[in-house]
């Protein structure tokens, strides 16, 4: 028995006594054993996508991933997609009603000052009315009292006036009647009848 190196890297083991022949690659007929072959030389250079002996276990195990990835995506991810979406949805439309809610009151609570407001301005006419109308009594009350304060004080000062007069004319009148009875005696050399001088004298200031 001898070994001999064929091409494309096989080696041929051949019986002693018998000529050895090269094998011719790809033909696979040789009077040894080819050890080492290459699957490529083996199997041909074809994709092996591409071959048609397998076609039925591509399209079984196309199938296979088909029905895998169905289920996947409809038992575990188009579900969680879908609530996902709905509590996204739901959040919304709280966000929406929320919006509605605080724009209502809003609403309303500029509504409420604006008739507060309104309130305020006439409760403050009434009170500055009210203040002017109770301003105006008290100082028509204070004029007229203080009218009669002077009034009664003019009144006063005209009868002290008229009195003091009085009593001044009667003064006048006694100093007219001395003087006149004193001017006759000297003139005279006599005292004149006091009721003739008063008489002269009250003749004279009736005049």
């Amino acid at each position: 028995m001898s070994e001999t190196h064929g091409p494309a890297g096989t080696f041929i083991i051949a019986q002693s006594g018998g000529a050895a022949e090269a094998p011719v690659p790809g033909t696979g007929t040789h009077s040894g054993v080819e050890i080492g072959v290459p699957p490529a030389e083996a199997h041909g250079a074809g994709f092996p996508p591409f071959d048609a002996t397998t076609f039925p276990s591509q399209l079984i195990w196309l199938a296979i991933a088909f029905v895998g990835l169905y289920l996947l995506m409809s038992r575990i991810a188009l579900p969680r997609i879908a609530n996902i979406l709905e509590e996204r949805h739901d959040r919304i439309a709280d966000d929406i009603e929320e919006a509605g809610k605080l724009k209502a009151e809003s609403e309303a609570a500029a509504k409420a000052y604006e008739q507060a407001l309104v309130g305020a301005r006439g409760k403050a006419t009434s009170i500055a009315t009210s203040t002017r109308d109770k301003l105006a009594a008290e100082a028509d009350a204070s004029r007229k009292a203080l009218e009669a304060e002077l009034a009664t004080k003019l009144a006063s000062a005209e009868a002290t006036i008229a009195a003091t007069k009085t009593s001044a004319m009667a003064n006048v009148r006694g100093i007219a009647v001395d003087a006149a009875g004193a001017i006759v005696n000297q003139l005279t050399g006599d005292a004149p009848a006091p009721q003739a001088v008063e008489a002269a004298v009250d003749k004279a200031i009736g005049s």
